[in-house]
């Protein structure tokens, strides 16, 4: 089997497995007890809660640990938002390709009062930060953009977008749950607010994650109980899941430059490789985008058989996001990049992990060419596109 479908799950890598089966064994007690085996499973939190902010470049005392990045989304914005109501500024811009986490939420506040402006990615998926700064009113209190897009890969320029929120003082929040890990995040130099990480994306468990919110910010509650993680988050911790996301992380820092730049070549490979179709398109800007993100669109041909017939030939891969993997619906990214309909519902997303060689990309390469031209051979619309009754659109 080769796995290309990181962007949807990563395998949890032998050092964060260790680190989690240890801690069920040694750290098992209640952090917030007083005896000393609750004081253990404390010192284990508070060193991955210090390991988590050296990497994002945070203060231990801004990192919150959540059960991943739906829920961390979820509470930066409900926080963007209540601040904002207590100033009377009721107004948030975002973009129309975020993740659902996001845009759910933005829809939810939106019955509650406030007004969201969700700006154009444009063809190469890349936000224009003069569009972001000319889209914030003065009742403007949350710009909520992602660092890296989950389904195209797309890096947006944070940094420029950072300083213009922090010009205009206003509060920014990234959803950083595909880029911490893969490329360097550091939340000072970006001017970033809030940010959240999920574990699962960069070879931690499923079921972890974290919110960094800046120092000052008074979030808001979306778990009431306990006085847990200073009273931002009631429950008690998932001792051995957040130490593992801790180890994950910090492997992932250690190797990333070097994980990086061997990924791209692999990614590179790939996309060329696809690229020999015809009639197909690469999705996103080809340069700036995450190391193992690939997706592309091939028209004439309904991208969920592609899939299965890819996962009858021992390759895993998706369409898109995951978390929309059952809808019939064509990818909202896509459409937001102008792809119409018919050709959206032909989409491929591989994203590469770090142990992919170049036999494996060679034979996903022989082996979506086989597929493409096997399901068009029978597709109807091919059929009228190769007779001109239809006129190509890539």
């Amino acid at each position: 089997m080769i796995y290309a479908d990181n962007a949807a799950t990563t395998k949890m890598s032998d050092g964060a497995a260790k680190v989690f089966v240890s801690l069920l064994d040694e750290a098992w007690g209640n952090p917030s007890s007083l005896y000393a085996h609750g004081q253990k499973a404390k010192e284990v939190l508070e060193q991955a809660r210090q390991d988590v902010a050296g990497v994002i470049g945070a203060s231990p005392r801004e990192i919150t640990f959540t059960s991943g990045g739906s829920e961390a989304d979820n509470q930066a914005i409900r926080t963007g938002a209540a601040l904002g109501r207590k100033k009377g500024k009721m107004h948030i811009v975002s973009t129309a390709f975020e993740h659902h986490a996001v845009l759910h939420t933005l829809e939810a506040l939106k019955k509650e009062g406030f007004s969201v402006t969700l700006l154009d990615v444009h063809e190469n998926g890349i936000v224009d930060p003069a569009e972001v700064e000319a889209a914030i009113r003065e009742d403007t209190c949350l710009v909520t953009i992602m660092y890296a897009n989950n389904e195209i890969g797309t890096i947006q320029p944070i940094r420029e977008i950072g300083a213009i929120c922090r010009k205009k003082e206003v509060l920014f929040h990234v959803d950083a749950v595909q880029a911490v890990g893969h490329i360097p995040v550091n939340v000072t130099d970006d001017c970033i607010d809030m940010l959240s990480a999920s574990a699962h994306k960069f070879h931690g468990p499923k079921g972890v994650g974290f919110l960094y919110a800046k120092k000052g910010i008074r979030l808001t509650n979306l778990i009431e109980g306990g006085a847990q993680e200073r009273g931002r988050r009631a429950g008690t911790e998932n001792v051995p899941g957040i130490g593992a996301m801790a180890q994950a992380l910090k492997e992932a820092d250690a190797g990333m430059a070097e994980n990086a730049a061997r990924v791209v070549r692999m990614r590179d490979r790939l996309i060329a490789g696809l690229q020999e179709i015809p009639h197909c398109a690469l999705n996103g800007d080809q340069e700036r985008r995450l190391p193992g993100n690939v997706n592309f669109c091939f028209e004439g041909i309904e991208g969920e058989s592609l899939l299965l017939l890819l996962d009858d030939k021992g390759i895993c891969a998706s369409s898109g996001s995951a978390c929309t993997s059952g809808s019939l619906d064509p990818s909202h990214v896509l459409l937001a990049i102008g792809r119409i309909h018919d050709v959206a519902h032909g989409s491929l997303r591989l994203s590469l992990g770090e142990d992919i060689t170049e036999e494996e990309v060679d034979y996903i390469i022989r082996t979506v060419k086989e597929v493409v031209a096997y399901l068009r051979s029978f597709s109807p619309v091919w059929r009228d596109l190769m007779a001109g009754k239809k006129e190509f659109i890539l």
